[in-house]
């Protein structure tokens, strides 16, 4: 099993970035997929989640309204859309694969993370 990230990069505050994660190795449809992500310092925290199962997706206070997480099935990739960020949306952020999970509590596979630095 391999999930790829991939969308990082630098951008000033209030800019936009799509990160991108493609699932290989897995029946993608019987996962739920997110988003965690790591500043210096701080412990990994998860950002947004979408279900396996559909429904309304799982949003941080801190991505509410900002990000937008979404999946293409026949891709076998989960998108994390994030606009007017800013510093404190610096991190490495992490895709993470729960099998037939509610949430990710449980995170069975982890991809290898991607920087997103946001310059003041």
């Amino acid at each position: 099993v391999q999930l790829q990230a991939s969308g990082g990069g630098l951008v000033q505050a209030g800019g936009s970035l799509r990160l991108s994660c493609t699932a290989s190795g897995l029946t993608f449809t019987s996962y739920t997929m997110g988003w965690f992500r790591q500043a210096p310092g701080k412990e990994r925290e998860e950002v947004a989640a979408l279900r396996w199962s559909g429904g309304t997706p799982y949003y941080a206070e801190s991505a509410k309204g900002r990000f937008t997480i979404s999946r293409d099935n026949a891709k076998n990739t989960v998108y994390l859309q994030m606009n007017t960020l800013k510093p404190a949306d610096t991190a490495v952020y992490y895709c993470a694969a729960g099998l037939l999970t509610s949430d990710l509590r449980t995170v069975n596979y982890w991809g290898q993370g991607t920087l997103v630095t946001v310059s003041s």
